[in-house]
């Protein structure tokens, strides 16, 4: 089954950057994506970069040209690297693996890591 742990969270002050590394196993690589989300305290969980199989990444306007995201299928590993940060990025970051389910793409979570913006 497939296992996803993200680390290299932590404090930094506005302007910082910090770069977050997700780390797969028991994935077998299909036609579905990946996708970084992040929920703060309070708030849904949301998207921030999907990946595509074909390597298209999407980002979500409040982080482009801040934030990005690549992949290493042949070490196992997404990583998303983010600059500039700002206090309204405070929020606790996950990586999800599409398993087709069906017709369907199902995502399988990690257990996230957590980023503190402050002023």
């Amino acid at each position: 089954q497939v296992h996803l742990v993200e680390s290299g969270g932590g404090s930094v002050q506005a302007g910082g950057s910090l770069k977050l590394t997700c780390s797969v196993s028991g994935y077998r690589y299909n036609g579905c994506g990946m996708e970084w989300f992040r929920q703060a305290p309070g708030k849904e969980r949301v998207s921030v970069a999907f990946i595509e199989n074909s390597g298209v990444i999407t980002y979500d306007d409040s982080v482009k040209g801040r934030f990005i995201a690549s992949q290493d299928k042949t070490k196992n590993t997404l990583v998303l690297d983010m600059k500039n940060l700002k206090i309204e990025d405070t929020a606790r970051y996950y990586c999800a693996a599409g398993v087709p389910k069906g017709r369907v793409c199902e995502n399988h979570w990690g257990q996230g890591t957590q980023v503190t913006v402050s002023s």
